[in-house]
């Protein structure tokens, strides 16, 4: 488990994750889930500005999708708690992302289950007094990569 009692630990995981994506030479697929308000797109956030995006990063609550082109490649923040039916992921191009070189970062991932590429790393986010704990887990070889990572930097 890791702590988060503030906003700025939250900040400091994200940029631990987005260091380990910029030194993967292949793409990974990290499920965010955890309550409603539990730091889920702010997590995704972090990733994003630790991999150098400058711009605004907005929710992808309604569009169910936002992608960023950071480091070279792309980044696909989903979040899918709206999502009537998992075959409503067809039409939004799920199938152009390219797992093997892209970053997705999906919220609610279980919402899209058949649909989505593998998860290589699931980060778990539940309230702790007196704020958050993240508890990753790995799914692949980049997910265990991850895990490593994060716990060395513990």
């Amino acid at each position: 488990m890791i702590d988060l009692p503030d906003p700025d630990a939250t900040a400091t995981l994200g940029a631990r994750i987005g260091a380990v994506l910029a030194r993967s030479e292949g793409g990974m697929a990290i499920a965010l889930s955890g309550e409603l308000g539990a730091g889920k797109t702010a997590l995704a956030r972090a990733v994003l500005r630790a991999l150098g995006h400058t711009g605004a990063v907005a929710s992808p609550s309604y569009t169910l999708v936002e992608p960023y082109a950071v480091a070279g490649r792309m980044f696909h923040h989903l979040d899918l708690y709206r999502l009537g039916d998992p075959e409503e992921l067809e039409f939004l191009g799920i199938r152009e992302i390219d797992p093997a070189r892209d970053w997705l970062c999906v919220e609610w991932a279980d919402r899209g289950a058949g649909f989505l590429p593998s998860m290589d790393a699931t980060i778990e986010l539940q309230y702790h007094e007196p704020g958050r704990r993240a508890r990753v887990s790995a799914h692949s070889a980049a997910g265990e990569r991850l895990l490593a990572a994060l716990e060395n930097a513990t």
